[in-house]
């Protein structure tokens, strides 16, 4: 007797180009948690043409349910766009900022100084005991990056959420 498998959830990327105005935000985010999705990031900015901003989340959905949410997402009025990165053909850049404050004295300072410049990260921030380093990169290189300065003592982080945009010249309504 065989148990039914439950459907394979993975992480997707979406990027939504919408009309800049009041409550658009308010309305995709009650699309995504509505339909039972945890959204894990969220970012949203204007556009450079301050009539539109784009809005990038990412959840965790298994492949039929979010094609469901992409089609609702997508018949929301102020709307334009949406894309899932994570299935689309399309080549992406995916890129993420944190802000880490890590322990540090006189006799670490130096090694975590090392370690950032190792990931072309920014010290932002000196203190007596404490350094602030400001990173962006990929989900997988902000991993490794955390786990070389784990060992130090992370105090605090601040973390973006993934932003989005395709690779190349496309001729869409993108802004």
């Amino acid at each position: 007797m065989s148990t039914p498998s439950s459907p394979i959830k993975k992480k997707h990327t979406l990027s939504a180009l919408v009309e800049n105005k009041f409550g658009v935000l308010a309305r995709v985010a009650g699309m995504l948690s509505g339909r039972g999705f945890n959204i894990e990031t969220l970012n949203v900015g204007p556009t450079h043409d301050p009539a539109f901003s784009r809005i990038t989340a990412t959840v965790i959905a298994d492949d039929a349910a979010l094609d469901r949410c992409v089609k609702a997402l997508d018949k929301l009025i102020n709307v334009i766009t949406v894309h899932d990165f994570s299935r689309e053909e399309v080549d992406h850049v995916a890129r993420e900022l944190i802000l880490c404050k890590v322990r540090s004295d006189k006799k670490t300072r130096t090694e975590i100084i090392e370690v950032a410049a190792l990931f072309r990260a920014k010290v932002v921030d000196v203190a007596h005991d404490s350094l602030v380093i400001e990173f962006t990169g990929n989900e997988n290189k902000i991993r490794a990056f955390l786990d070389l300065i784990e060992p130090y003592g992370i105090l605090e982080t601040a973390r973006t959420g993934a932003v989005a945009l395709s690779r190349g010249r496309k001729k869409s309504t993108a802004r």
